[in-house]
C-alpha cells in the first residue's frame, strides 16, 4: 500500500447528484482512491475500481459529460468537473 502522506486529496462536493461527496486521492497526476459517499453504491464502488492507476487526464476525458437520467451530469461527470476545476492552474499573485 502506498504511503498516504505522499498522496494529494481533495474532497469534490458535486451538484444535482445522488452523492454528497467525492473523496480523491492522487499520486503524480494519477488516481490512486476515488470514493464516492452516498448515491449508487455498487457503480460509486465500480467506478473507483475502475478509474484506480488511471491518470487524471485520461479520466476527465472519458467522464465529462456523462449524464444521468436527463439531469445534465452525472456522478462521474461531477468528478470530471471537480477535478478540472481543482487542477486549473492558480494564477500568480503580484508581490
Amino acid at each position: 500500500m502506498e504511503d498516504d502522506k505522499r498522496l494529494e486529496k481533495m474532497v469534490i462536493t458535486p451538484d444535482n447528484v445522488c452523492c454528497n461527496r467525492i473523496l480523491v486521492k492522487m499520486d503524480a497526476g494519477v488516481l490512486r482512491d476515488v470514493v464516492f459517499e452516498g448515491g449508487c453504491d455498487g457503480n460509486g464502488k465500480a467506478l473507483g475500481r475502475l478509474l484506480e492507476g488511471m491518470p487524471v487526464a485520461r479520466a476527465m476525458e472519458l467522464l465529462k459529460g456523462v449524464d444521468c437520467e436527463g439531469k445534465g451530469t452525472s456522478c462521474a461527470d461531477q468528478l470530471a468537473r471537480g477535478l478540472e476545476e481543482n487542477l486549473k492552474p492558480v494564477p500568480e499573485m503580484d508581490a
